[in-house]
């Protein structure tokens, strides 16, 4: 099995009704929902796993200087270094991290500094992080993230309750969103004002529909990249849909009927995902239920 790869269970309703509650938000879902997407849109692009099922991760090398003391300034300056940057390509990041938790086997040091040196997940929260939202090391932090999005969610609520971030969200606050989320430093990649601009999108154009999303998560685990999974219905979604229709001998189209949303669903590891068959609903283009999700705000029909 993949190192680090789960379940990959996106977003649910209740797991986002449940991340509002948790941050201190959800009074008013209809404007509490896009102030929380628009932290999530610019954290992770909006999704918080990549194609192999593995929480999403930024791998930091002044951060892991840090957690070990600058020793392996010399040996992997690349890994271990002063000052913030030095990423790489997101494909990249777990063979960064890989290094890192080698060479604290090497020495004898565990895993934790390597673990504590990434961003993770939906929020990217830093591993660091793990001890004061509630969990007993960055270990079983990333160890939770892996089954679920929905897990991921619980973490970023932490740390925004934590830090008392809802009053900020609520006023518009980003200047301060943006300090605790992201340090001081913050202004130098413009983070606030792309949290401004990102929920102000969110507002005007309502926010993901994610029934939509595990829709396009189920292609992207079966090879279909959806070109994004966003819960906005596009031409990568339909490329995809189409794709995957004709290599399961389901004919040609665009769309998913219920019958074949749960199949693919089914393929892609995602029937935790499936309602319970209690009777026919209502059903939009792509298959997604066409449900009203307001005290949510978390379905946009398409």
């Amino acid at each position: 099995m993949t190192p680090f790869a789960g379940k990959g269970l996106p977003l649910t309703d209740q797991g986002f009704r449940t991340a509002l509650g948790l941050a201190g938000l959800g009074g008013d879902p209809a404007a509490d929902a896009p102030r929380l997407w628009a932290v999530l849109q610019v954290e992770s692009a909006g999704f918080g796993f990549d194609a192999r099922r593995r929480p999403r991760l930024l791998f930091e090398r002044h951060v892991f200087r840090r957690e070990t003391g600058g020793a392996y300034d010399a040996e992997a300056p690349d890994l271990s270094h002063p000052t913030p940057g030095g990423h790489g390509p997101a494909a990249a990041q777990y063979r960064r991290l890989a290094r890192a938790l080698a060479l604290c086997a090497r020495d004898g040091r565990g895993p934790e500094p390597a673990l504590r040196s990434g961003s993770w997940g939906l929020g990217q929260v830093m591993g660091f992080n793990a001890e004061q939202l509630g969990y007993p090391s960055a270990a079983a932090m990333v160890a939770a993230m892996r089954e679920s999005e929905d897990a991921q969610l619980r973490a970023v609520a932490a740390f925004l309750r934590r830090h008392d971030l809802a009053a900020a969200l609520r006023a518009g606050d980003w200047r301060a969103v943006a300090r605790a989320y992201n340090g001081a430093g913050f202004a130098q990649g413009r983070y606030d004002e792309r949290l401004r601009e990102a929920h102000a999108r969110f507002v005007a154009r309502g926010v993901p529909d994610l029934a939509l999303r595990q829709t396009q998560a189920a292609l992207l685990y079966c090879g279909f990249d959806p070109r994004g999974v966003d819960g906005v219905p596009g031409p990568g979604t339909r490329r995809a849909i189409r794709a995957w229709r004709r290599a399961v001998g389901a004919g040609e189209g665009e769309t998913l009927d219920a019958a074949l949303r749960e199949r693919l669903l089914r393929q892609a590891g995602l029937a935790a995902l499936l309602p319970a068959r209690a009777g026919p609903r209502p059903r939009n283009r792509y298959g997604a239920a066409s449900r009203a999700s307001a005290a949510a705000g978390s379905i946009r029909p398409s």
